[in-house]
């Protein structure tokens, strides 16, 4: 297993970074958080854990062994495979995570697209145990730069995390009025919002 990666970050995308790595590109898929953090041309290290398949071998990169342990750690709950564990951190930091499973927070986990009612309580039944105790901090969202296209980042984001194009859409005119107030587009801020309008909808 390739436990992590360290190179200079040659692409970042709207749901992957490319970090090359003696001379081959390696291609994780990583949440908005995590890519925010990457700057192309610098030098980065992305924990990782690899997820494999009969047809594939897809790799996964986080900002921090938090966020790469929680990931591995919600995937041992019946129903939550690497798909939904990336959605789970794209929309709730770890620390919101362990706050949600320990204190029965059915409501907060069904904001991730795929979680409903059932499947959120199946989740703290299964990992209240194993999740841990939650700090006394809450560490804030990172601010992303600034992006003249955060409409179409956003929307690219909410289909990669299985909303339909027009649900995507909708959710941006959502949450228009909150980037407008910005004096810099937050994308990662943005994309939890239009998941949390897509929740209630």
């Amino acid at each position: 297993m390739i436990a992590f990666v360290r190179g200079q970050v040659a692409a970042v995308g709207l749901t992957s970074a490319v970090l090359e790595v003696g001379g081959v590109g390696l291609e994780l898929h990583c949440t908005p958080d995590t890519l925010a953090g990457l700057r192309i041309g610098s030098e980065a290290t992305l924990p990782s854990s690899m997820v494999v398949r009969e047809d594939s071998l897809t790799l996964f990169g986080f900002a921090d062994e938090d966020e790469k342990q929680m990931f591995e750690l919600v995937q041992t709950a019946s129903g939550v495979g690497p798909k939904l564990a990336q959605a789970m951190l794209a929309v709730h930091r770890p620390e919101a995570l362990r706050r949600a499973v320990s204190s029965d927070d059915v409501k907060t986990l069904t904001t991730v697209p795929g979680i409903g009612q059932k499947g959120a309580q199946r989740i703290i039944l299964e990992l209240r145990d194993r999740i841990g105790v939650p700090s006394t901090t809450y560490l804030a969202p990172r601010e992303t730069p600034g992006a003249d296209t955060w409409q179409a980042q956003v929307q690219a984001g909410l289909v990669g995390l299985g909303w339909s194009a027009k649900e995507a859409e909708r959710a941006v005119n959502d949450v228009r009025p909150e980037a407008d107030q910005m004096a810099t587009p937050d994308v990662a801020r943005l994309l939890r919002a239009a998941l949390r309008t897509l929740s209630k909808a």
